[in-house]
């Protein structure tokens, strides 16, 4: 027997966070975890590309599945005894962030000027994930003005968006394919 897709609970407006509390579904928790796994959709769409470099698959694999974890971690209030293990996202997935662009810029040409979004598919997926990561960040200090949702989330969702940065450039890179300069008009 398969489980059911639909559970017709959210028919009021509501869903269920995973401690069993009901919010509207335009609460600001529901918002920001809407909006990491829209920002997981993009990176899908990324890997889908046919000009994503083969080098860089499993490492965005990793962070698609990370992201599975920041909703989780988004979707379950903090609370002074969990009913079940939740995981958490923590400061060594930032710090992993962190070496993964130092590696990238090491093989990286210097940015001497803004670049424009672009290049191959895959970066131009990249550049999207990014804009919307950075979405996904400023819900998430929003949030966190309202409630606790830990120390770790906003530090690993900034860094995500500079490594999201980085790594269009190194898929434009890898294709042989230059940045596109902004050249600003007069």
């Amino acid at each position: 027997m398969s489980i059911k897709i639909y559970t017709k609970t959210g028919d009021d407006g509501t869903t269920g966070l995973f401690g069993g509390q009901r919010v509207k579904k335009y609460s600001a928790r529901i918002d920001a975890y809407g909006t990491v796994d829209e920002l997981n959709c993009v990176i899908g769409i990324a890997l889908a590309q046919d000009d994503m470099p083969k080098s860089m698959q499993p490492i965005l694999t990793e962070i698609s599945a990370l992201l599975f974890t920041v909703g989780a971690d988004l979707a379950t209030p903090l609370e002074r005894e969990a009913k079940y293990h939740i995981p958490r996202v923590e400061e060594k997935h930032t710090k992993w962030l962190e070496e993964i662009i130092d590696r990238y810029s090491y093989d990286l040409p210097t940015l001497k000027t803004f670049i424009l979004p672009g290049g191959t598919k895959a970066a131009s997926f990249l550049h999207l994930a990014r804009t919307v990561c950075r979405r996904a960040e400023r819900l998430c200090v929003e949030l966190s003005e309202k409630e606790d949702i830990g120390v770790a989330v906003i530090p690993f969702l900034n860094r995500l968006s500079d490594f999201l940065f980085t790594a269009a450039r190194m898929a434009n890179f890898l294709d042989g394919t230059d940045d596109i300069p902004w050249k600003p008009h007069h």
